[in-house]
């Protein structure tokens, strides 16, 4: 049923979430995660040798170790890119999106928007989702100049993934900034599409 609903040529094994990731807890207590390159090693070799999907989720939850967050730079970024790029859905894309790249750019900025707005023009269409998504939990340190400046490469996007990604993007800057967010959609009305405006203003009265 995962497998359909996923539309993944990958198999699955069937393993619920949680009991995924108290076996990766286990599991990663047993690694010695000494450098970036030996923690990078090992992502690699989950991912590239799994042949079941949440194999690769395993992947996916090694680069979360705790031990590895003094990992998190943009020398790692050519890990991510693989993963966003060969796993090409948003179940692998999204948590990589908000949760890996999103804290590098707001550790390392300058070459990180720099690298994120030429994602945004990417013939990627994952790219293009990340470097939109990369600024979901951000907030009120949303960095609006490079939402906009990634959203719009894509703003009259026909794909669903990209679309969905910008409305989703402006809903969560809207809890900070609702205001904004519907000027933002006003004055795009005609470029918007409107699955996108319509998850942009989604949690928002008088819209």
């Amino acid at each position: 049923m995962m497998q359909a609903y996923m539309k993944s040529a990958m198999p699955y094994h069937g393993v619920p979430t949680p009991i995924l990731v108290r076996a990766c807890r286990q599991l990663f207590s047993d690694i010695q995660l000494t450098s970036a390159p030996i923690w990078r090693a090992y992502v690699r070799q989950l991912w590239r040798g799994a042949g079941y999907r949440e194999e690769r989720y395993v992947a996916i939850l090694l680069t979360g170790d705790p031990r590895a967050a003094r990992f998190q730079t943009p020398a790692t970024m050519p890990l991510y890119e693989e993963i966003i790029v060969t796993g090409a859905w948003w179940d692998y894309v999204d948590p990589i999106a908000s949760r890996r790249v999103g804290p590098i750019l707001k550790d390392y900025p300058a070459p990180m928007k720099k690298m994120m707005r030429a994602w945004s023009k990417s013939d990627n269409l994952w790219k293009r989702r990340t470097s939109i998504l990369c600024q979901l939990g951000f907030k009120s340190d949303t960095d609006l100049e490079l939402l906009y400046a990634c959203i719009e490469p894509s703003i009259d996007a026909d794909e669903f993934f990209l679309r969905k990604a910008i409305g989703w993007a402006l809903r969560q800057y809207a809890w900070a900034d609702p205001g904004e967010v519907k000027r933002y959609v006003r004055e795009n009305q005609g470029k918007l599409s409107n699955l996108s405006k319509r998850e942009a203003l989604k949690n928002l009265r008088g819209s």
